[in-house]
């Protein structure tokens, strides 16, 4: 299955609200509507002034019985003895002269038929009038179907100022005019792909060596998943990788990265439990430039957005790294859980100023997340995004595309 068709099929899963709320909104003040039919089996009567006049030969009157069919209108003699004619034995005989075919008979002035090489199919109008198109329900843009089409967007976590814009756009030159549900839909997406269209971008990579990478995000996000995935797929595109085990506090996440790295071909540096952070980061920068590794992928460990201790250890590991690179790190990639919500929204604003996030990376839309978030942060803070999942399989991490995504989240089919 291409990776649009789990995007469509897990997102739609979870986000199927937005199409079933769509359907709901027009079928409220819909109009059964049918493509125009033509009047039913209405026959016109000619008008004497517009007819041309019929071809003289086609003129009924007089009316002659028709007579019967008559093979010569000479009688033929009564038949007498045949005189005998002794055959010449020098001469051939002739041959006996066919008897003529008698004619086919005429058939009777009314019972004419015109020339058709075939039996007259039925007309246009008869044609039509035996199909019938399904209907469509269709309802009036007005000032009431937008307040519950920003309604609906709102809760699917577009936000409110996104869901105002988006809403407006949709109906900028529509008011007052019937839209279908297919037709909303295809605005919507769209509408949304138009805002995501600016920040569908691959992670950039950099001729320096390491390139540093730094994931950070709250407990649970799918931090280090992410980089297991990313690292694998570098990998396979001939870079060499190194990963940084960075979350110290908690042992499984250690292993989680091992195993990735093993799966992967890619080291995995460690250090023991309740280690400092920063120092592994640093310790990881000497190792990379020493192996010439292309990337190295630091994981860090999750903090909430408002736990201030911990975000200040986040900015300790950003200083320590830019010691050994003042330019590093060369990307901070927040990755973000879709089911959060609108709650993302506070997690990029403070992230983004303590780490100098450079691009997103959204994962879990294959949970029970709307999807509408990611058009919210689009439209609020225009990040890359670099990568969505939908899944724990190596192929479920995916570039962001923004057609795909609109699609998958408004039901349309590309």
């Amino acid at each position: 299955m291409s990776f649009f068709g789990k995007l469509k099929q897990r997102l739609m899963r979870s986000s199927s609200k937005l199409e079933e709320g769509l359907d709901a909104i027009v079928a409220e003040g819909a109009e059964e509507e049918t493509p125009p039919q033509p009047e039913p089996a209405t026959v016109q009567t000619p008008d004497p002034e517009k007819t041309p006049e019929p071809a003289p030969a086609a003129d009924p009157a007089p009316v002659e019985e028709t007579p019967e069919p008559v093979a010569d209108a000479t009688p033929e003699p009564a038949p007498g003895p045949e005189p005998v004619i002794e055959a010449d034995p020098m001469v051939e005989p002739e041959p006996t002269p066919e008897p003529t075919p008698e004619p086919e008979p005429v058939l009777a002035p009314e019972t004419v038929v015109a020339d058709s090489p075939e039996p007259a199919k039925p007309g246009l109008i008869g044609r039509l009038l035996g199909r019938k198109e399904p209907s469509e329900p269709r309802r009036v843009l007005d000032d009431d179907m937008l307040e519950q089409l920003e309604e609906l967007l709102i809760a699917s976590d577009m936000g409110v100022d996104t869901a105002l814009r988006v809403s407006a756009n949709l109906a900028e030159g529509r008011m007052g005019k019937k839209v279908s549900t297919r037709e909303i839909k295809d605005l919507l997406a769209a509408e949304v792909a138009r805002i995501m269209e600016p920040v569908a971008k691959p992670l950039p990579l950099y001729p320096t060596k390491p390139q540093v990478v730094l994931v950070v995000g709250v407990n649970g996000s799918g931090k280090t998943t992410t980089i297991g995935k990313l690292a694998s797929q570098f990998r396979a595109a001939g870079k060499k990788v190194v990963i940084a085990a960075g979350d110290t506090f908690r042992a499984a996440a250690v292993e989680q990265l091992q195993v990735w790295g093993d799966r992967a071909g890619v080291p995995v540096l460690t250090a023991p439990e309740g280690s400092d952070p920063a120092s592994l980061a640093f310790d990881a920068m000497t190792r990379a430039q020493a192996d010439g590794a292309d990337l190295l992928m630091i994981d860090t460990a999750g903090r909430l957005q408002n736990r201030a201790d911990l975000m200040e250890e986040l900015a300790k590991i950003v200083r320590v790294i830019r010691k050994k690179d003042p330019d590093a790190p060369h990307n901070t990639l927040l990755v973000l859980d879709a089911t959060t919500g609108q709650n993302a929204i506070s997690q990029v604003e403070t992230f983004q100023k303590l780490a100098d996030v450079s691009g997103l990376v959204m994962t879990k839309l294959d949970g029970t997340a709307k999807g509408g978030v990611l058009v919210a942060l689009a439209d609020k803070f225009g990040l890359p995004i670099h990568a969505i999942g939908v899944g724990e399989q190596i192929d479920d991490l995916a570039p962001f595309d923004p057609q795909d995504f609109a699609a998958a989240l408004t039901g349309k089919d590309l």
